[in-house]
């Protein structure tokens, strides 16, 4: 009889070879549809009214420019691979993890036989956004959204050796894998706590589009300098935490975050299993024998009593409130609640009635095989806090220190986009992620309506690919006033256009930006707007947005999304090869859409 791992390796090489010949194949996605209403009023463009009959080239002189960019990529391409100190840094330093863990069937699943992978997780899928028509829906509205627990989820199933065929496709977020990477963006001005940058260009996946990239960055924080901070660390010691992803690594990376904190702040400890235990409270940051101490005597037994602790928590945290602090409660937790509050709903309700105290929850995830993703992002996001997810000691000391004042300094709340675009110039829209973030147009002014906080030090990008107009109309019927047309637009004129996009909006506005926020402590929100012109458009775009759009179709290839078209992961390999990619996480990307793709073996910086 064959062994198991002779099994794995000639299901691996027949998988390597179904995926080879299936590229760039389309699907229709399996997802199902959310109850969310807010689609019910705008209108849904179907595949064959997006893009077929939509110029192929939709900026002139495309052929040239194009020529132009392959002789000028090809030189960058030769001048990254020259750089031979930096990878060798990188190599030497942050990759030394990755290569330990490395064999050469890499790419072989763990799996075998009748075992189904992460048959015990649990995620949410929503169907994705889909084609909107200017003239009927002008209006984009979403809430912020600067979690990036599904990217570090990804990656460390990639790394234990999955095709990209093989991630579920709820636990792809593209927004958060976007949010994952810092973005060379704008700085704050001062009169708001955000710069805005915006750029027009291209559509890599598809030429009949172009892409529109809004990107927000905040000043970053010393920690040290920033407000006290008030913390309750809310551990889960369960059962299903004994393993070593779990609760040993729990308790490296809430060391790390210790050791950064100091006379000022102040911390509690609440564990959960069967029953609830409060094993510190209020600390000073300073006293750190004894805050790891009771971390380091922490052990994993019994049920999995969230609820309680939940409730526990958030009482200790009103006890020891810092008036005009970061007053804030990290749960840390595989995320299987099975004792008590145990629905999503359940969980929901108590949050949202929690955080109007001033008091934010943020989520760290821990481990594999039992995952409950969709509880964890729901428990962030209704916290007032973000959800990020722990697969590594290296993953803990970026998100727990070197982004120590993007994880626990809120700079604004409710933080909401509402984008109008042009009809002159854009036919239809599509916002690519944030699904499970869109809010009805409406809501945009309602300062009731919750949305989401963003830290300080943070970057946040959203994409829209955009589809350039041929006809021009006037007309409506809605209260919501419009800046580039009266109401919502109806068809009462209309007048052939044959220009392109760029010719079109070079004299004009695509699009117009609204954002509006709160003060961390404030009732009331703000609000700025920022045009997107003519200028903005640009045949070459930045490293940035070269990066972000080869991020995002990596996260529909992932989805098996029907709008990522013709397109396959070797478009995505290619164009990484041709940029920049100045830091180890970007870097680590590139490695792991090889790895994805199927590329046997440790891929490190020799493959740039």
């Amino acid at each position: 009889m064959m062994s198991r791992k002779i099994v794995s390796l000639l299901l691996a090489i027949v998988m390597t070879a179904s995926m080879l010949t299936g590229c760039g194949k389309k699907a229709e996605p399996d997802g199902t549809k959310t109850s969310d209403d807010t689609y019910t009023e705008k209108e849904v463009l179907t595949d064959n009214e997006v893009g077929a009959e939509y110029p192929q080239d939709w900026t002139a002189g495309n052929d040239e420019a194009d020529g132009s960019a392959d002789l000028e990529n090809g030189g960058q391409k030769q001048e990254y691979k020259s750089d031979v100190a930096e990878a060798d840094a990188y190599n030497s330093a942050d990759s030394a993890a990755m290569k330990e863990s490395a064999t050469e069937d890499y790419a072989v699943p763990r799996y075998a036989d009748d075992y189904v992978p992460y048959s015990g997780e649990e995620y949410s899928d929503t169907e994705e956004n889909p084609f909107y028509s200017v003239k009927e829906s002008p209006l984009s509205t979403f809430s912020a959204d600067v979690d990036t627990a599904s990217y570090a989820n990804i990656r460390r199933m990639i790394q234990e050796g999955y095709y990209i065929d093989e991630i579920p496709a709820g636990a792809v977020r593209i927004e958060e894998m976007l949010n994952y990477f810092s973005y060379d963006l704008r700085r704050p001005d001062g009169s708001t706590p955000f710069g805005v940058t915006t750029e027009v260009s291209d559509c890599p996946w598809n030429r009949s589009s172009g892409l529109l990239m809004v990107g927000i960055s905040t000043k970053e924080i010393d920690f040290s300098e920033a407000a006290p901070s008030n913390l309750v660390f809310l551990l889960d010691v369960s059962g299903s935490m004994s393993d070593e992803d779990k609760l040993p690594l729990l308790q490296k990376s809430f060391s790390m975050l210790t050791d950064n904190l100091t006379a000022k702040d102040r911390v509690s400890i609440v564990t959960y299993a069967s029953d609830v235990q409060v094993i510190l409270e209020g600390a000073k940051g300073s006293d750190k024998d004894r805050i790891l101490s009771a971390i380091n005597g922490l052990f994993a037994e019994g049920g999995t009593n969230g609820g309680d602790g939940i409730q526990t928590a958030y009482g200790l945290a009103e006890d020891y409130f810092i008036k005009g602090g970061n007053n804030r409660i990290i749960l840390a937790t595989d995320g299987d609640l099975n004792i008590g509050l145990t629905s999503e709903w359940e969980l929901e309700e108590l949050i949202t009635k929690k955080k109007e105290s001033g008091i934010f929850l943020s989520v760290l995830g821990f481990g594999t095989g039992n995952i409950k993703d969709n509880k964890m992002e729901l428990l962030a996001d209704k916290g007032n806090g973000n959800y990020s997810y722990i697969d590594s000691e290296r993953e803990a000391r970026k998100v727990l220190v070197k982004e120590m004042g993007a994880t626990l300094m809120t700079v604004a709340k409710d933080v909401k986009f509402q984008v109008e675009f042009n009809p002159e110039i854009v036919e239809s829209y599509r916002l690519i992620g944030y699904e499970n973030r869109v809010m009805d147009d409406f809501d945009f002014k309602d300062d009731t309506k919750d949305a989401g906080e963003i830290g300080a030090g943070h970057s946040m990008i959203a994409l829209y690919e955009i589809v350039p107009a041929r006809n021009s109309a006037k007309g409506g019927k809605d209260s919501i006033a419009l800046k580039y047309q009266d109401d919502y637009v109806t068809n009462t004129s209309q007048s052939k256009t044959d220009r392109t996009l760029y010719e079109i909006g070079k004299n004009s506005e695509y699009c117009t930006i609204k954002i509006r926020y709160k003060e961390p402590e404030q009732t009331k929100s703000r609000e700025s707007e920022y045009p997107v012109k003519g200028s903005d458009y640009t045949q070459k775009p930045s490293q940035d947005m070269q990066f972000a759009a080869c991020v995002a179709q990596f996260g529909m290839l992932l989805k098996n999304s029907r709008y990522a078209n013709d397109s396959n992961i070797e478009d995505v390999i290619d164009r990484l090869s041709e940029l920049d990619l100045r830091d180890e996480y970007r870097k680590e990307f590139y490695i792991l859409v090889k790895q994805a793709g199927g590329y046997r073996g440790y891929l490190g910086v020799e493959d740039f």
